[in-house]
């Protein structure tokens, strides 16, 4: 089954309840998402190398999601896939951008059965974010991408960032589906 949604669209009901509040509770901590020095792509690699071990990032907090049907790996054929995402639910809705602690993880099925770590990805939801801000967020010199409210999962709006920091995306750094990402059928 094929997802065109964002896995975070799919998946926010549990990351609110895995955050433990709603939006309306979310205080940003100081890190407003702003290109700074220090928070390149290269500290958000070398902070998250450690996360190419799955049990690192599980003891971390990081956890598997799977999105309103229950499908863990999200893709799009003919387009490319995302993989699987493993999501820090302390760290969603709290209307912070930290490039060195993505909100997700996203990790490639391969055909021995391990997941292999390939992009981060950054969550923020709109309200929190636009209570303290101007413009939407922006880290590695990109804009995020919004998706609004209304959507078929009832979900508040939320911005996001896929940031491919662990296998080369052909479709661009940032592009949220990458051809060579494929799902298990």
């Amino acid at each position: 089954m094929t997802r065109k949604t964002p896995i975070l669209a799919l998946v926010l009901p549990a990351l609110l309840l895995l955050a433990g509040a709603g939006t309306a509770s979310a205080h940003p901590h100081g890190h407003h998402g702003h290109h700074r020095h220090g928070e390149s792509l290269e500290a958000a690699r070398k902070a998250t190398k450690k996360f190419r071990d799955l049990a690192v990032a599980e003891r971390k907090g990081y956890a598997i999601l799977k999105d309103a049907a229950g499908i863990a790996c999200i893709d799009n054929p003919g387009v490319g896939g995302m993989g699987i995402h493993y999501v820090r639910g302390d760290i969603v809705g709290d209307g912070a951008v930290r490039a060195t602690t993505p909100e997700a993880l996203v990790y490639e099925p391969r055909p021995d059965g391990r997941l292999r770590l390939v992009a981060l990805e950054y969550v923020v939801f709109q309200a929190d974010w636009d209570a303290h801000h101007h413009r939407v967020p922006r880290l590695f010199g990109q804009d995020f991408e919004l998706t609004p409210a209304g959507n078929r999962y009832g979900l508040p709006a939320f911005y996001e960032l896929h940031a491919w920091v662990f296998k080369h995306n052909p479709r661009g750094l940032f592009d949220d589906w990458n051809p060579r990402v494929t799902c298990p059928s």
